[in-house]
């Protein structure tokens, strides 16, 4: 018998090719914005107007630069099911690369140029691009991956994300590398090198065998595809499983978000997925991702030292990464998020305690704590929940709803934030403790425990709630007769 990493070794490779151009290079982007200077707004203003703006005026088009990102993401998103189906996940993702190569490339060119508003273009078609490229990444890692491997391919995203925004932060260090007022424009069209290796490198690897087989109908070549990700070996049990979710999307009415929306059977797991996704929008998690540097600068402390300090914070998320993967596994999806929100409050509660009386020295640790209590335990539950809590039938609505009101929260936050911190400096983190506090009660009152448990088990304990004394349907609306439940897929 091969070794694992013999034997898929073409996984391995692929997984690796995805990540790159996938989680990898959005957070690399998202630690890069934040190095493009408020000064250079202010100079180019001045050029222009022979005025400098306004210092309101500024924070605005600040963070309306940082928050753009999130309305391309809304766009992108909206459109990824459409596209994936129509042209596949492959072409996608090489199209999508060469969105985000002449994206980088305007924002490199905007201080030549002296116009802040190609670096507004270019973090809107990078928005654009995450959002198109989030959903096929994770899409295409589970689909290539085999049964017992489809876990540790699944929590690759997460890594891929930190080491991203970690090497962004090494490379845009203000004083030694790319950060500085001189080379900042380097850094941010640096953002299309991940895209680029991708485009060079994924036509060399196949589509998802369940593509070729569901959307194609090419038996061999999804049994090629298969050979050449997982290597030669009796594959058959994966090839049935595939035949067995295509029998079951055939005989399934996939609903809409309007259906969703009016359909009882699923009310009280749709609050739950509004609740998560929300709490995580509103945790302050997307505050720190963009506005670290600032949160430590409004906090006291000078430039360099906040610059070093934002950088070993994403490096501790790094280290995170690595280790706690398969200490979280054994743990249930209810106590990860009750215990992750309540740990992330009171972490909040602890840096504004700390900020307040002026005792820095703690203040990196506890940002580095929150930051991995996020990433670590709410954020990848909360991708885990909504996969589920909903059948088949109802995921492709849930997931729509879901990163509409993810972007949507990206832009908000991104936007508000900065005005936030000016005003009420370290105590706009109370705001994200009450959020905090109040989704992980709700949790611990109403969302069932999933770990181990069945679709239909899981759809069981909800329609106590969605039902309560009613009487609980047979048959929902949207099930044919020869309806499949489940399959190994």
């Amino acid at each position: 018998v091969l070794p694992l990493q013999v034997q898929y070794q073409g996984l391995f490779r692929m997984i690796t090719v995805l990540g790159i151009g996938g989680t990898f290079q959005i957070g690399f982007q998202i630690s890069t914005i934040t190095y493009m200077s408020q000064a250079f707004i202010n100079e180019t203003w001045l050029e222009r107007y022979g005025h400098p703006i306004q210092q309101d005026n500024l924070l605005f088009l600040w963070s309306f630069i940082v928050s753009i990102f999130g309305i391309g993401g809304l766009l992108g998103s909206s459109g990824s099911r459409y596209l994936t189906v129509k042209f596949g996940k492959k072409k996608c993702l090489l199209c999508n690369n060469v969105l985000m190569i002449v994206a980088a490339s305007i924002m490199g060119c905007s201080k030549i140029s002296q116009s802040f508003e190609m670096i507004l273009i270019g973090r809107f078609m990078c928005g654009v691009s995450a959002g198109l490229c989030v959903p096929l990444h994770h899409q295409y890692v589970g689909e290539i991956s085999p049964r017992k491997l489809r876990g540790f391919a699944n929590s690759t995203s997460s890594f891929f994300w930190t080491l991203g925004k970690a090497i962004g932060q090494i490379s845009g260090q203000r004083y030694n590398l790319l950060g500085s007022q001189a080379l900042w424009p380097l850094l941010m069209a640096s953002c299309g090198l991940p895209a680029l290796v991708q485009l060079l490198t994924l036509p060399f690897f196949p589509e998802s065998p369940p593509y070729l087989l569901m959307q194609k109908g090419d038996t061999e070549g999804c049994k090629k595809a298969i050979r050449q990700l997982w290597g030669e070996g009796q594959h058959q049990a994966e090839i049935d499983d595939i035949m067995k979710e295509k029998a079951t999307m055939e005989n399934t009415k996939i609903l809409s978000v309007l259906e969703l929306v009016k359909e009882p059977a699923f009310r009280w797991q749709l609050y739950m997925i509004v609740t998560l996704t929300t709490t995580i929008q509103l945790s302050g998690i997307n505050a720190i991702y963009f506005y670290t540097f600032e949160v430590l600068q409004a906090a006291g402390f000078d430039e360099k030292m906040a610059s070093y300090m934002t950088l070993s914070i994403g490096l501790s998320e790094l280290l995170a990464a690595v280790v706690c993967s398969s200490i979280i596994e054994r743990l249930g999806r209810k106590v990860l998020l009750r215990g992750g929100y309540w740990i992330m409050g009171s972490l909040l509660a602890a840096i504004t305690v700390t900020l307040s009386l002026q005792v820095r020295k703690f203040c990196s640790q506890q940002i580095a704590l929150y930051s991995i209590s996020d990433l670590k335990l709410t954020g990848r539950t909360t991708l885990l929940r909504k996969v589920e809590i909903f059948k088949l039938s109802c995921r492709p609505p849930a997931f729509v709803i879901s990163s509409v009101l993810t972007w949507l929260g990206v832009f908000v936050i991104g936007t508000t934030f900065p005005f936030l911190v000016e005003r009420l400096k370290h105590f706009c983190f109370l705001i994200f403790m009450v959020v905090l506090f109040t989704s992980g009660m709700i949790i611990h009152l109403f969302l069932p425990e999933t770990k181990g448990k069945s679709i239909m088990e899981i759809t069981e304990e909800f329609n106590k709630l969605n039902f309560k004394n009613k009487k609980i349907p047979a048959t929902p609306n949207h099930v044919t007769e020869d309806y499949t439940f489940c399959t190994r897929l």
